[in-house]
């Protein structure tokens, strides 16, 4: 027999725990995911160096729009919609049981890659953090291990635990990377410049490739609806939400872009991103203020936590849903009566990520990369096929979203149900492209690479994986492919219409 989605079996509950985040609490956790303080110090400097544009400020603005407009179709389905498997539940009711599988499989993979890859980003930052402190040296493993320990912990716990946590974590994101930006345009070696902000500078050749490596920056926006069976207001909640980080994260993002290139100087700062990298913003924090480095530091070590517990969540729940309808098994969807959380989806969350840190130690024990393995590896080439995953699937959700609305506008107006998500369709399938045609230029390879194939193709295949398992479900499994049906956990009998109905 199937469970219903509010039956309590006898490991636990399969329904997640209700009503209990804030519009406010949910835009911290949609933030932390895409983690300010890791942008500004790992994304714009690589922006910047491989690109070697200075429009790097006005790509965070041009995608914090098309973002934007995707949020429009995005954020009024959601209103209708509510399961922790977003993506999966929108492509099921809009284009159907067997596309929803493959939309599911994608994105368990794709938010499993983002959120592993980063223990290599994290186990290194934190491992040299150690040694300059202590001048012990730690391997970038051991010191993952330390952050696979608290996420693991966290996930099991109650969602307001997490919010709490990111909520710090954020708020102490944000006031160091304004310190940041303000000291920076109090340098200003070449004044306080807006040539970086010139369209001039945007609008070039190359344009392609700022494009691709900016849009890593926004992933983990569409966290927000993974949350809406847990929102106290599900009507509302994600769709607010969501536009106020986007909105948010964009301009952040696109200020702190411009008040680092005015701080290095707008025709310095291409070379100093090829020479320093990743490290730009602490060495030129280090010559302005030690302290002040050594604070940032910290800090990008505890934005990177941010973001590995927002991914966890994503993922845990995304084990949840789908166990919860018996695409994967039942026992991946229960979730802990007392705490609410999905207990089962985190612990094999964390079992994945337990798994590839090991095995990734063992590959790069005699590697000749030295202590930049994790980051060369792990790292880049996880999250930057993530990153193509997640893209792939925003713009698949918007084809979902015209689809769904076609069969009932549900009081909304033709810009919102069709014109914005054909419009984000277009613009996301554009950046999915871009991505794959300088995968190169991302994962770092210096000539012809496999990995260039490969880690798209593992994306790419892991779609074409659910939609061979949703024709099986279909034949084999009738009952649990039927279910699928009832994937929205709020009936229609109990929405709340957008305009009153005529007379």
């Amino acid at each position: 027999m199937t469970p219903h989605p509010t039956e309590t079996t006898a490991h636990g509950t399969t329904t997640l725990a209700r009503r209990h985040l804030s519009t406010t609490a949910l835009v911290f956790m949609i933030i932390a995911a895409s983690a300010p303080l890791t942008v500004l110090a790992g994304g714009v400097p690589t922006s910047f160096a491989v690109s070697g544009l200075l429009g790097v400020p006005l790509g965070y603005l041009a995608l914090g729009v098309v973002i934007m407009v995707f949020a429009v179709g995005y954020g009024a389905m959601s209103g209708h919609v509510q399961n922790a498997g977003a993506f999966y539940a929108y492509i099921t009711e809009g284009l159907g049981n067997r596309q929803g599988i493959a939309a599911a499989i994608l994105a368990l993979v794709s938010y499993n890659m983002m959120q592993v890859g980063l223990y290599g980003l994290f186990g290194f930052s934190l491992a040299a953090l150690v040694t300059t402190f202590t001048g012990v040296s730690v391997p970038w493993w051991a010191a993952g291990l330390v952050g696979w320990a608290v996420v693991a912990a966290l996930g099991v716990n109650s969602v307001d635990l997490s919010a709490k946590v990111l909520g710090v974590l954020v708020a102490l994101e944000f006031l160091v990377v304004t310190v940041v930006s303000v000291l920076a345009l109090v340098k200003a070696p070449e004044g306080v410049s807006t040539e970086t902000v010139d369209p001039g500078h945007f609008f070039t050749g190359g344009v392609g490739v700022l494009l691709a490596f900016g849009i890593a920056a926004f992933m983990g926006f569409e966290s927000g609806a993974i949350y809406s069976e847990e929102t106290r207001n599900p009507r509302r909640t994600v769709a607010r939400a969501t536009y106020t980080a986007v909105g948010i994260i964009a301009v952040f993002y696109a200020f702190s872009a411009w008040a680092l290139s005015v701080g290095i100087g707008p025709s310095a700062i291409v070379d100093a991103a090829r020479e320093s990298g990743p490290d730009l913003v602490f060495v030129w924090l280090a010559e302005q203020s030690p302290l002040l480095a050594h604070v940032a530091n910290v800090l990008f070590i505890t934005s990177l936590l941010a973001a590995l517990v927002a991914f966890h969540n994503g993922a845990a729940r995304y084990f949840f849903a789908l166990g919860r309808t018996g695409v994967i098994p039942r026992s991946l969807g229960v979730a802990s009566p007392r705490t609410g959380a999905p207990v089962a989806g985190s612990l094999a969350q964390s079992a994945v990520g337990l798994l590839v840190i090991v095995a990734f130690a063992i590959a790069g024990a005699n590697s000749d990369l030295g202590p930049m393995f994790p980051v060369l590896t792990l790292f880049t080439w996880l999250t930057n096929a993530a990153a193509f995953g997640l893209v792939f699937l925003l713009a698949v959700t918007s084809v979902a979203v015209v689809v769904w609305f076609a069969r009932d506008h549900h009081g909304h107006g033709v810009g919102t149900r069709f014109v914005a998500p054909v419009l984000a369709a277009l613009a996301l399938l554009v950046v999915a492209v871009l991505i794959l045609l300088n995968f190169d230029l991302m994962i770092g390879a210096d000539g012809p690479s496999p990995l260039v194939v490969v880690m798209p193709g593992i994306i790419i295949g892991s779609g074409l994986v659910g939609l061979v398992w949703g024709e099986i479900l279909r034949r084999r499994r009738p009952d649990v492919y039927a279910a699928m049906d009832q994937v929205d956990q709020i009936p229609e009998s109990q929405e709340i219409p957008i305009v009153a109905p005529r007379a």
